[in-house]
């Protein structure tokens, strides 16, 4: 399937920005699911300083905003080649180890609720594909798609409490019990075409295990699917903060507001 994405993230600020360093993660990588065909990147009110390829493998883009600028844009606009691998994105090829996907983050810290919910899972006997399966179908059953209820530092505890979440809040909470049931597991951002509607609010998010046998496998628990052919990869971590579009410092620029615009399609 071929897809197209136009996204622009544009930031308005109450004050002139008096310096403001980010990093940018909007660029995709070829792997087994994706081939890039062309991809640009497009910068309002900012410059590129420099890239570099970070420990989780993410190609970043470290952007400096000009001083006493009141708006910055950033826009990407490129063209995939995607393909329906059942989720499975290949190896290992970052260059920090496995182990270091079991280990907790402040997002994905585990408490009383995410050990009851793995404490059911972990009885399974199924294979382990299954026993990931059954944990996304038990997340989706515990925790509602409700937009507005959380945000960027809502965790994954937060979130299985509350009922409801994005698929930020899913991916967060099946990282967290993954990782409690013994699997290195990591974040995943990136597009999905949907198939009503071309306008989109925000980006996507899901979550990945590591599968003896298979590698880096995917699993979108607000969809109940694993990634198919509509879906493209952009940047994984530990949590969203690793992940994140954009993020950085930004000093002197009072409230700041942020207004997305996307567009997948086929």
């Amino acid at each position: 399937m071929r897809l197209t994405v136009d996204h622009t993230s544009t930031y308005t600020y109450e004050n002139g920005v008096g310096y403001a360093l980010q990093q940018v993660r909007k660029r995709p990588l070829n792997l087994a699911s994706q081939s890039i065909l062309s991809w640009d990147l497009v910068l309002e009110g900012a410059r590129r300083e420099t890239g570099y390829t970070d420990h989780h493998g993410n190609l970043v883009d470290l952007i400096l905003v000009e001083s006493d600028t009141p708006s910055v844009s950033v826009s990407v606009r490129g063209e995939v080649e995607t393909h329906d691998t059942s989720g499975v994105t290949g190896g290992h090829r970052q260059l920090v180890p496995l182990w270091l996907y079991r280990r907790p983050t402040p997002l994905t810290a585990p408490a009383k609720n995410l050990r009851a919910l793995v404490s059911r899972i972990g009885a399974s006997e199924t294979a382990d594909v299954g026993v990931l399966h059954e944990l996304m179908a038990e997340i989706a059953a515990r925790i509602r798609y409700e937009k507005d209820q959380t945000d960027s530092r809502t965790t994954a505890e937060q979130a299985l409490e509350a009922g409801q979440g994005v698929c930020q809040d899913h991916a967060h909470v099946f990282i967290a019990a993954a990782r409690l049931l013994g699997y290195p597991a990591r974040y995943v951002s990136g597009y999905l075409m949907m198939t009503d509607r071309i306008e989109q609010e925000a980006g996507h998010a899901w979550a990945e295990a590591w599968v003896d046998g298979l590698g880096w496998t995917g699993f979108d628990v607000s969809n109940g699917i694993c990634p198919d052919a509509r879906y493209i990869q952009i940047a994984t971590g530990l949590d969203y903060d690793d992940a994140a579009p954009i993020r950085g410092l930004v000093y002197g620029a009072g409230d700041e507001n942020l207004v997305v615009s996307i567009q997948v399609q086929q």
